[in-house]
């Protein structure tokens, strides 16, 4: 039991590193692999977030994967996104939802019915309880009924409950590196505009806030994006073509 214990640890430290390159589609997914792989009984889980008051699966991963499977696959992801169903209530109220056997369960009867034909008989849903505004869960199927007792249940809570702070570092992670990419291009986007104004200055002998004047007017009178006519001017200075390009946006006196 000791054993089994501090793998479990090292599984969820493993799939909540963030490597280069991650993102949040590629977390989630070692995320429900490593689940299905460790929790007993479990065939199928996935991750799911709430968009636009409807259920949307961000990661979704099963033991098999035989071709004559894929339609009843495909059938149970459209019940999973339905706007109604056990999915969409742990996703509205963040209340866990248990079906311990779908043969006998009457609550949904066309979700039942869609997970039935993809070869389950129980399934669980669990919110995730993640820092960020949007409603998120953790859904896992079993072939058997009944499958997710009190021991595996305690071990899939672990896993939510990991699963939740995973979703937020990644997410803040992805958010950070777009925040990042912006800077970094409002920060090139400065540096020509400045260059272009460079230029400016230099043929025409005037002042920074003049030469910054005539960019806009030039931006606005040939309806380009200010920078991208920045950047003609830098390349076409470069290239020894100012005169034409000048010419080109009305620039030239």
């Amino acid at each position: 039991m000791e054993q089994e214990v501090l793998d479990l640890a090292q599984d969820l430290a493993e799939i909540g590193r963030l490597v280069e390159d991650d993102d949040v589609s590629t977390v989630l997914d070692r995320f429900v692999r490593r689940v299905v792989l460790s929790v007993p009984e479990c065939e199928e889980a996935s991750i799911t977030q709430l968009k636009q008051d409807r259920p949307d699966i961000l990661a979704r991963h099963h033991k098999t994967a035989a071709q004559v499977a894929e339609p009843s696959r495909v059938a149970l992801a459209e019940q999973l996104s339905a706007s109604s169903g056990p999915l969409q209530e742990t996703l509205v109220y963040a209340e866990p939802r248990r079906i311990g056997d779908l043969a006998s369960d009457h609550r949904w009867p066309d979700f039942n019915a869609a997970a039935i034909n993809a070869g389950y008989r129980s399934c669980l849903f669990l919110p995730l309880h993640a820092a960020g505004s949007i409603p998120a869960a953790f859904t896992l199927f079993s072939v058997k009924p009944d499958a997710f007792g009190t021991t595996s249940y305690d071990v899939v809570l672990l896993f939510a409950l990991h699963a939740g702070v995973a979703f937020d570092n990644i997410t803040l992670y992805d958010n950070s590196m777009q925040l990042i990419e912006h800077l970094q291009s409002a920060l090139h986007t400065r540096t020509v505009i400045g260059q272009a104004q460079g230029i400016l200055m230099h043929r025409y002998d005037i002042s920074s806030d003049i030469a910054f004047d005539v960019l806009k007017r030039g931006s606005q009178d040939m309806n380009v994006k200010l920078r991208h006519l920045c950047l003609q001017l830098v390349d076409a200075q470069h290239a020894g073509q100012l005169t034409e390009v000048l010419h080109h946006y009305g620039l030239s006196q």
